[in-house]
């Protein structure tokens, strides 16, 4: 972990060098969607696609937690009600499928749809039927952002799926090369802490910048 510390500068830093190892001009020729399925990962995505016009938009979704441990997720709901659900930890916590069911719906109603308010001004996420996706995030410690974003877009029969992400561990990046057509990525982890851990600067993105991002790629 330690020789890892610190290895990307910034965000700015993590596309540079993902535009090396993403095709870049078969991103432009074929209009890949370009979607953050957090909020770095958003600015992260702005920044890959650069001066091109790729759609770029973002996929709201919200932690379930156990209920006895406010700091432990055990599944994830996305903005179309695709839930995510970590069976070990469910069954570890002996957690109920309806109080799983029952977070979901009320992070959906009570989180999820005031974000579409507030970020998209009501624009709800477009169908990616037939279309290329390129879901992006700065890191993944668990996978769960990348899994919900991925059930909720192979949903809507898309022509294909890609991940971009700087850093993430290495058990997290065999679980999703079996969903997607390919992953593009900077470097796997073994012992992976938290992802703000690989940058040096890891600035928090304010609401206005997410605001500002969506409108103008609407």
């Amino acid at each position: 972990m330690q020789k890892y510390k610190n290895i990307l500068k910034n965000r700015q830093d993590a596309a540079k060098q993902l535009q090396d190892v993403i095709p870049m001009q078969k991103l432009k020729d074929e209009s890949w969607n370009i979607v953050g399925v957090s909020k770095g990962g958003l600015d992260l995505g702005y920044r890959i696609r650069g001066k091109l016009k790729n759609n770029l938009d973002f996929i709201f979704s919200e932690a379930i937690l156990a209920p006895n441990n406010s700091e432990c997720e055990v599944a994830r709901v996305s903005e179309h009600e695709e839930i995510v659900i970590n069976e070990a930890l469910v069954s570890a916590f002996d957690i109920q499928y309806d109080y799983i069911y029952g977070e979901a719906h009320r992070k959906h109603e009570e989180d999820i749809l005031s974000y579409v308010y507030q970020y998209r001004k009501g624009r709800h996420f477009p169908s990616m039927e037939d279309k290329v996706v390129l879901l992006v995030d700065e890191g993944s410690e668990t996978g769960s952002k990348f899994m919900t974003a991925l059930k909720t877009i192979l949903s809507m029969k898309p022509k294909a799926v890609y991940i971009a992400v700087a850093v993430l561990p290495t058990d997290v990046l065999e679980i999703l090369e079996t969903f997607v057509d390919d992953i593009y990525f900077l470097h796997d982890i073994d012992d992976y802490v938290e992802t703000a851990l690989y940058y040096r600067e890891f600035e928090d993105i304010e609401d206005t910048k997410i605001e500002k991002l969506l409108e103008e790629s609407k």
